[in-house]
């Protein structure tokens, strides 16, 4: 006789899920990128300030684009799900939430939502941390049976 599978200890709320190592790097890079332009613009003698700034103008813009790519997250309190994605946020309610998918190959967590569609949550990628993204959806996929309408009760 096998014992049941263990069943994910659901966090306390409200919880963040973000992609922390990829976060650290992106803004690193970023960060490193903006600060190599910049001192090589102020180096070049050569350089007008015109084109200084517009060296200092194009760091700063990857380094934006960097910033951008660091933004997803999600997060979970009593009342449901914020997702934050590259450029948009959406709020969803646990009722909303019907499954929280993370299948091999999948880039990021996607939610089977109740109208029919499935969205991405950026949050939870597995591509630097595999093991803490498998943690995070097993985490959120239960938060999401426990409030919400995801599993048949009774």
């Amino acid at each position: 006789m096998s014992a049941p599978a263990p069943r994910s200890e659901l966090p306390t709320l409200p919880v963040t899920f973000r992609p922390t190592r990829t976060r650290v790097v992106l803004l690193t890079v970023g960060a490193a990128m903006f600060l190599v332009i910049t001192v090589v613009a102020m180096t070049l003698e050569q350089l007008s300030p015109g084109e200084r700034a517009s060296f200092v103008f194009t760091a700063l813009l990857f380094f934006g684009v960097l910033a951008l790519l660091s933004r997803p997250k999600i997060v979970a309190n009593e009342d449901g799900v914020t997702v934050v994605n590259l450029t948009r946020t959406r709020r969803l309610s646990w009722a909303e939430i019907v499954r929280v998918n993370l299948r091999v190959g999948d880039p990021w967590v996607f939610l089977d939502l109740s109208d029919g569609t499935s969205m991405p949550a950026l949050g939870i990628q597995p591509g630097i941390a595999k093991q803490q993204a498998i943690r995070d959806a097993r985490a959120l996929r239960a938060l999401a049976e426990n409030h919400g309408t995801g599993t048949d009760i009774g």
